[in-house]
């Protein structure tokens, strides 16, 4: 079943809400960039809430779009993670991790 970057981006950041993420953001990128067409920042307070989030989204994507991420990074530390499905890349970060790569600077 196809499902096109932003709807996908859409259940990403529904996904990191039912788990009470802060301040989510959806990016389009794909007009500067090849690298992907959304990505979607958002902040966990604690560790445990990092990893809450992540699976979150693992799990509801997998489920509702049959979609596997290509690449995980940081799932392990909880301070930072990503999940990158090729058209839609997810930043799930901590507070201070979040202020200090301020992505959203960075692609907006």
């Amino acid at each position: 079943m196809y499902m096109d970057s932003h709807k996908l981006a859409e259940m990403a950041a529904l996904a990191c809400d039912d788990r009470k993420a802060k301040d989510i953001k959806m990016i389009r990128i794909d007009e500067v960039s090849t690298l992907s067409d959304w990505i979607v920042i958002t902040e966990g307070l604690s560790i445990v809430q990092v990893k809450a989030i992540i699976k979150s989204v693992e799990d509801k994507l997998h489920i509702e779009a049959n979609r596997i991420p290509l690449r995980k990074e940081g799932i392990n530390e909880g301070k930072w993670a990503l999940l990158d499905y090729g058209e839609l890349i997810v930043h799930v970060l901590q507070t201070s991790e979040r202020k200090y790569y301020d992505l959203e600077s960075f692609w907006s």
